[in-house]
């Protein structure tokens, strides 16, 4: 055979003429195919990546079938305004105001209390994590200076500024009859009539569901947006007190009713916040040593430690005398600040125990509740009785039943770059001694580099390898071809990387929670380690809970060593969460790390969009 019979076959394809081989199987393996194969990198499967987030698309509001109340009102002029909206608000203008020829914000030629009072609730609206600029509006004009019509690229709900070019056109965009200081004065307050409509709107929506399309910020985020009924918005605040009704859309579930309460009493402590005391990030200190920092040690946990902690250890706080030993005495205090603070309680202080030592600012804190009242409002306002409960930058797990936490524990998340998603979805079934079936990234990116030097690789580690649904040993897999259609998978064993157990809720990410042998990773502080999956450090306790049944039962189940998948008597809610400020089963908001920058991802989010509702305003 020649090289180029060789190299037409690609490498490790030129087996015996006349043989047929599987497709991906090498069935006549050259000596020299590593001399001759493609001198290319190895592929890669890429994972999920973060966008540049685009806010919705808005168009002009359809004015022309209006109702008004007479041909000599001011309401005639509500065809002329001119707002631009997200589809579905300006579908509700529209529908709203075909049918209602009174004005909702308007009397007597000028602004009402109704307004003046849903304009005061918007300067507040940061109390509900929302942004006040996205929806205030500048006062009409009232004066008989010319009013302009608005160009196409005005924001949603925007109102014409007296800076505009001043002419003034109808409906069908002929020019129009040069209009009395009258009814520029009418004009003025219908373009308002409408922007604050459509303001009104967008407040009530963002309340429900948050400002931001969850799917925007990045392929990590997996949400389907709520519906909001916007055709009730409007008759409800033309038909009550509009503010109270505006308020009364905001979700009322216990975390977000937490969350708030955190916020208004981090806002109103801000101004009173005292300097921040200095320790080094990349601080390592060991029982026993001396440090120069030891005195701000001390003193941080004095600032941050819980009443409880100080009481128990008061005599040894009071007779600190500011000296640089890390005695058995303060190494004591630490270890119970790190038990209070969910840390490794070894009394070593290191850059995570700094942190925590430390505390966020209070204009970090409230960054964090912003982003966790948006990310709150994707998900249902009432959680469920029972549920499970994964925090991501907390490394926890939490099973609810009976609307209280019985328990929490310790859970390994993927690393920053094998992420795992922000989703919610379903628990269905318990798989004992499972195989483990090995993600097409993990192939390409990990084994293959192994399988191309050493083509029996997974028959010795104990991997069954098909091709195309027919096993094949691995040694006469081609790894230089594609590997779509190969399948590897690992058998129950007491080496199975999901361990003992898995548990499912089927989604789009091949995610769930498992067991795994590398137990030694729920000691760390830092638990993004894992490949996207939930590794659990109590599996067997979370699978008798969502099974209903006692761990004495899971255990037998193990013990046959057989594979066998149990549906769950009652699908449970899951939330694959990922909240920098959650409060805890006492209600006290606790604040993590942002360990994937998704916080800072969501915030440039909000940026945008506030800056795409400004625009020309």
């Amino acid at each position: 055979m020649t090289l180029m019979d060789f190299i037409r076959g690609g490498p490790g394809n030129s087996g015996n003429r006349g043989t047929t081989a599987l497709p991906g199987v090498d069935v006549g393996r050259m000596p020299s195919e590593k001399a001759l194969a493609d001198p290319e990198p190895l592929p890669k499967v890429s994972g999920p990546q973060y966008y540049t987030y685009k806010p919705a698309a808005t168009r002009a509001v359809r004015t022309a079938g209006f109702a008004s109340v007479s041909a000599s009102d001011a309401t005639r002029f509500l065809v002329q305004a001119k707002v631009f909206a997200a589809p579905d608000i300006a579908a509700a203008l529209e529908a709203f105001y075909a049918g209602n020829g009174e004005p909702l914000w308007v009397a007597s030629g000028d602004v009402n209390d109704k307004a003046r009072g849903v304009l005061n609730l918007f300067e507040h609206a940061d109390q509900y994590g929302l942004e006040p600029s996205d929806y205030m509006l500048p006062a009409p004009a009232l004066t008989t200076a010319s009013v302009t019509t608005p160009s196409q690229s005005q924001a949603p709900g925007e109102i014409a500024s007296a800076t505009d070019t001043a002419t003034t056109t109808s409906v069908d965009d002929k020019p129009a009859a040069p209009a009395s200081p009258g009814d520029e004065h009418d004009r003025v307050l219908m373009q308002f009539e409408l922007a604050l409509s459509a303001k009104v709107l967008m407040f009530a929506q963002d309340m429900v569901r948050g400002r931001l399309d969850p799917n925007g910020i990045s392929g990590y985020h997996d949400f389907k947006r709520k519906d909001v009924n916007l055709s009730a918005v409007l008759p409800a605040a033309k038909s009550q007190d509009a503010v109270a009704y505006l308020q009364s859309t905001v979700p009322q579930g216990p975390q977000f009713q937490a969350l708030k309460a955190e916020l208004d009493r981090v806002l109103a402590e801000a101004g009173q916040e005292s300097a921040p005391i200095a320790l080094p990030e990349k601080l390592l200190l060991k029982p026993g040593a001396t440090s120069p920092d030891m005195p701000g040690i001390i003193a941080a946990i004095q600032h941050t430690g819980s009443e409880a902690l100080k009481t128990k250890h008061a005599a040894t706080l009071a007779a600190y005398s500011q000296s640089p030993d890390y005695t058995p005495e303060l190494v004591e205090v630490v270890k119970s600040f790190q038990s209070e603070v969910g840390l490794k309680p070894d009394g070593v202080i290191g850059a995570a125990t700094v942190r925590k030592m430390i505390g966020d600012r209070a204009q970090d804190k409230v960054g964090k509740l912003v982003v966790a009242m948006e990310q709150a409002r994707w998900l249902p306002n009432d959680l469920g009785q029972r549920y499970v409960f994964i925090n991501q930058p907390a490394f926890t797990v939490y099973y609810h039943d009976q609307g209280v936490e019985q328990f929490s524990m310790r859970v390994v998340v993927g690393a920053k770059a094998h992420q795992t998603f922000f989703f919610q979805d379903e628990i269905e079934t318990v798989e004992f001694n499972p195989y483990w079936g090995v993600p097409q990234s993990i192939i390409v990116n990990e084994m293959l580099p192994h399988l191309r030097q050493d083509p029996s690789y997974l028959d010795r580690m104990g991997y069954e390898v098909a091709v195309n649904g027919k096993a094949v040993p691995s040694s006469s897999v081609n790894w230089y071809g594609s590997t779509q259609n190969v399948s590897v998978r690992q058998p129950p064993s007491g080496d199975n990387a999901l361990g003992d157990l898995k548990i499912l809720f089927p989604n789009a990410h091949a995610i769930y929670m498992h067991d795994t042998p590398s137990k030694s990773f729920f000691q760390r502080d830092m638990r993004a380690l894992s490949h996207g999956c939930v590794r659990l450090a109590e599996p067997r306790k979370m699978a008798a809970a969502v099974l209903g049944t006692t761990q004495q039962d899971v255990d037998a189940r193990i013990a046959t060593g057989q594979n066998a998948a149990v549906k769950v008597p009652v699908k449970i809610p899951v939330y694959v969460a990922y909240f920098t400020a959650w409060p805890n089963k006492d209600g006290r908001v606790e604040y993590f790390g942002d360990v994937y920058g998704r916080d800072a991802a969501t915030v440039k989010a909000f940026e945008t969009t506030t800056k795409a509702r400004a625009s020309h305003i």
